[in-house]
């Protein structure tokens, strides 16, 4: 059976409601605007998702100016002079237009050369730039997961890299398989870090409680900094459908 979408104003704040076959309710808050959603059980009524929407407007208040304060990146045109990250470095890109091989090639100089032919659409440019921070953020996490695995004592039984717009990562717990979002690629080492070894933590308990703190803080005592830092990088520009 499908879901359904309804639409829900709550003090002011317009919330989208997702039913659909899920034993409880969650609420969350989504960038970039501070977009709220809620996705509840079929049976759960209007009045019973307004009153888990009006317990935690302090926190949807909180998430939303937050999403409004972090800055954002401009529209990527792939051209010569452009900002681009990686590794949580700043390059400047160099559009390089010839009839061979397209590709991409980082310099110690703090350039990032594009080489691409004539008349290549943006988006290609973009599909080409996006595999290569795919192939670099995969030899990363190798690294790191050669690392991190005896360290928290679960192995993972499967991972890769893929666009989220909602997470940095995700966990199947059943199947001790990892996600990485693709963005993490323009991001420092110590976020990639932070969010691998929080995804793999989830390996040892579900749930975001004082048990799962404990365990980042016993594996990964400055979690809660590199957290700050993800957290006020610039955000992806994003054409964003719900």
């Amino acid at each position: 059976m499908s879901p359904v979408k309804d639409m829900l104003t709550v003090n002011g704040i317009d919330v989208q409601i997702v039913r659909k076959d899920i034993k409880n309710l969650h609420l969350a808050v989504y960038p970039p605007d501070g977009h709220v959603r809620v996705a509840a059980p079929r049976y759960v009524t209007d009045d019973n998702v307004r009153l888990a929407v009006v317990s935690k407007l302090g926190w949807i208040k909180k998430q939303q100016q937050a999403f409004k304060d972090q800055p954002r990146q401009s529209e990527r045109k792939y051209i010569s002079g452009e900002c681009h990250f990686f590794f949580g470095k700043r390059y400047r890109l160099e559009l390089i237009e010839h009839e061979g091989k397209s590709e991409i090639k980082l310099l110690q100089s703090g350039k990032l050369n594009m080489f691409v032919k004539p008349d290549t659409s943006i988006e290609s440019k973009e599909k080409l730039l996006n595999a290569w921070y795919r192939a670099e953020l995969k030899k990363c996490i190798a690294g790191l997961l050669d690392k991190w695995q005896p360290v928290v004592g679960e192995r993972v039984a499967a991972w890769g890299v893929k666009k989220m717009k909602t997470k940095w990562g995700s966990c199947n717990i059943q199947q001790a398989r990892i996600w990485l979002n693709l963005e993490l690629a323009k991001k420092p080492i110590e976020c990639i870090e932070y969010i691998l070894v929080h995804e793999m933590v989830h390996l040892l308990e579900r749930n975001h409680n004082d048990m799962f703190k404990n365990h980042m803080d016993r594996f990964l005592p400055q979690w809660r900094s590199y957290r700050n830092v993800l957290n006020r990088a610039p955000l992806k520009h994003e054409a964003w459908h719900y």
